[in-house]
């Protein structure tokens, strides 16, 4: 059988909180040059994959980087916030270094993967994944059998979106790396199990050729 559908998970463009170590979650930050020019670079050699549809994140910095593959592709971009970034509560706009002042043990253990803390006293690890998995299952919709659906989102959303589409048990996500600005990774789908159930594996991750080379950082 020949290739069956694929997701394309593409983190956006790098932002000048991103540049400072700051949590953004939530927060609407826009990509800063360094960002636009890294968006302009991955969306040329992304649009070589011959996507079929675009969903992205409806905070700027996704739509913004989810534009310049439209700009290449000729696509629509549909937005769902579902796919923002997690909603960090009282560590959006501070430094991990800041944060570590506060809320040292909540935030190593977070850092670590465990799904159960509640980032900033928000939203925990699963429950964004509950509501990316879902934006994710809905745009599949538009790509038909063989198609490639490119996810726009945010580092720490991609992470567990890959973590939970692929069945990872809740204690493994933390070996899942997240994912640099402007990088991507790719779920390829194989044969449905015996009870029909869709089924992923993961292609390539956090990959791409970057302009300007940043570490990973979520939030």
């Amino acid at each position: 059988m020949g290739r069956r559908r694929r997701i394309v998970f593409w983190r956006h463009g790098r932002t000048d909180w991103n540049a400072a170590g700051r949590f953004q979650g939530q927060t609407d930050i826009p990509l800063n040059d360094d960002g636009v020019r890294q968006a302009a670079h991955a969306a040329r050699l992304l649009a070589a994959m011959g996507p079929t549809a675009i969903v992205a994140s409806d905070l700027d910095r996704a739509q913004a980087t989810a534009e310049a593959l439209a700009t290449e592709t000729g696509l629509a971009v549909a937005t769902d916030p579902g796919l923002r970034e997690t909603n960090a509560g009282s560590w959006q706009g501070k430094t991990f270094d800041e944060i570590r002042l506060t809320d040292r043990e909540e935030l190593a253990r977070w850092e670590d993967g465990d799904v159960s803390v509640p980032a900033g006293g928000a939203e925990t690890r699963l429950d964004v994944a509950r509501r990316t998995r879902k934006a994710v299952e809905s745009a599949l919709g538009e790509v038909g059998e063989k198609g490639t659906l490119v996810v726009v989102s945010h580092g720490g959303a991609i992470r567990v979106a890959l973590a939970e589409l692929l069945g990872l048990p809740h204690g493994l996500w933390g070996a899942l790396s997240g994912l640099s600005n402007c990088n991507w990774s790719v779920l390829e789908e194989r044969s449905p199990a015996d009870d029909g159930a869709v089924r992923w594996r993961l292609g390539e991750h956090n990959a791409g050729s970057l302009l300007v080379p940043v570490p990973i950082v979520e939030g």
